[in-house]
């Protein structure tokens, strides 16, 4: 890996330096940004800390990188001139990792009021947990499958079996025992 500096300009009004970069890695892999840091930093004699790499771009097919670094005199600098982003992006802030999410429905916490006499439990007794009311649900399928399967059919199903019954009749199929055959079949 070798890294050739096209440009180096001074910005005294944001008091850093900007560095256009091309790296050569011929049979490897783009670098990291923490290796490239520091190589720049050997380059242009400042503390790795000083330098934030902006980007670094590669074309499909070729083995140089395109790249855009400023170098500040103070890590201080750094932070008050680069964006959070860029910052994460080079390592010198850590990524906060925000909070798993809670449930939804948090239970209810009991009234610090003593209940009077005769007055109804605290709802923190009267509430389920998610938990239990799954083992709930899941006890209670099976009963309701069993009523299901007892029940009559709908108008829809009892339509539904007269026309499959009435196509089995047209194709000559004999229909189970209990049922009447059309009047025409009995002519005949």
């Amino acid at each position: 890996m070798e890294i050739e500096i096209q440009s180096k300009t001074n910005n005294p009004l944001l008091d850093r330096t900007e560095v256009h970069f091309i790296i050569h890695h011929e049979g490897e892999s783009t670098p990291k940004r923490e290796l490239i840091r520091g190589e720049l930093a050997e380059k242009l004699n400042v503390k790795k800390e000083n330098i934030m790499i902006n980007y670094m771009k590669s074309s499909f097919g070729t083995t140089d990188t395109l790249g855009y670094a400023k170098v500040y005199k103070s890590l201080k600098e750094v932070k008050a001139g680069e964006r959070e982003y860029i910052l994460i992006r080079n390592n010198v802030l850590v990524k906060e990792k925000k909070p798993a999410k809670e449930e939804k429905k948090k239970p209810v916490e009991p009234s610090e009021e003593k209940p009077e006499e005769g007055a109804e439990k605290p709802a923190e007794e009267t509430t389920v947990k998610p938990e239990e009311g799954k083992d709930e649900e899941t006890a209670e399928k099976p009963d309701e499958e069993k009523e299901e399967s007892t029940e009559k059919p709908t108008s829809e199903e009892k339509i539904n079996e007269e026309k499959l019954d009435e196509k089995k009749s047209e194709e000559g199929v004999e229909k189970p025992e209990g049922e009447e055959k059309p009047d025409e079949e009995k002519k005949e």
